[in-house]
């Protein structure tokens, strides 16, 4: 259980970068419009924080913060949809890119300076 959780840790980091990383490059474009990659990547990170979550017991003796956990849900999630619903869109306005910016930088904020 402790590999698969470090394996799946790794997958979660580089899945929300690669949201970070791909929203950025989006952003410098031309016709401004959303990389399919997002929702990938997102998806990607739903799914390894849910791997996290289970094999957490696995190799930690402490219990998981289950308000952490779930806030960090939200915002992935929200992420989820606000990238589907502006996926098929010729451009994505600043609020939007604002707003998808401001929710993973939040998650990433949680995750490490939460204790």
């Amino acid at each position: 259980m402790t590999v698969a959780f470090y394996i799946a840790f790794v997958v979660h980091l580089v899945a929300i970068l690669g949201i970070l990383a791909l929203l950025v490059i989006s952003y410098k474009k031309s016709p401004r419009a959303l990389n399919p990659g997002v929702l990938h990547a997102t998806a990607t990170a739903l799914l390894a924080g849910i791997v996290l979550v289970f094999t957490w017991s696995g190799g930690h003796d402490t219990e998981i913060n289950h308000m952490k956990v779930g806030i960090k849900f939200l915002i992935i999630l929200a992420l989820f949809v606000i990238g589907f619903v502006n996926i098929k869109k010729e451009t994505y306005s600043t609020k939007t890119f604002a707003v998808m910016m401001g929710l993973t930088v939040s998650n990433i904020l949680i995750a490490y300076g939460w204790r």
